[in-house]
């Protein structure tokens, strides 16, 4: 097997991905192994929205290599479904954290809020994430 290189790009498949350009991400893509498709797809779950998942979701838009495209693909939308729900169990702790920091009863804290003990107990859980607005209102309740 030989071994991957860089044209005419100020990089080294040594160096780390995140300092990888584009031309470098594509030939990778292309022209790479498991071992490099795995340093990508590493960096991606690390920064599902970062400098490399947008380069790949860029040359994924005009070069289709066989097999790496829908993996990549795959491990793009994995890792952001995965970070989007830590973040939804992130704002939940928050809300349950504001809650009992209130000593407030539950229906209390939510007639404060302008809402429901019910719908209270959807954003305690991380079933519905309250908005930024109210997420305000909840820390200004202490």
């Amino acid at each position: 097997m030989t071994p991957l290189a860089f044209r005419n790009v100020d990089a080294s498949p040594e160096d780390a991905v995140s300092q990888w350009p584009l031309e470098a991400i594509q030939t990778a893509l292309e022209r790479g192994s498991l071992s490099h498709w795995r340093h990508l797809a590493e960096e991606i779950q690390g920064r599902p929205w970062g400098h490399v998942a947008r380069e790949v979701e860029e040359v994924l838009t005009y070069s289709r290599p066989y097999g790496v495209a829908e993996a990549m693909e795959r491990v793009i939308s994995g890792a952001r479904e995965a970070m989007e729900e830590a973040e939804r169990q992130a704002v939940a702790a928050e809300v349950v954290v504001l809650i009992e920091e209130s000593e407030l009863s539950r229906a209390e804290f939510a007639s404060r809020i302008g809402t429901s003990a019910s719908r209270l107990s959807t954003y305690a859980t991380g079933k519905v994430t309250p908005s930024a607005a109210l997420l305000v209102r909840m820390r200004r309740v202490l």
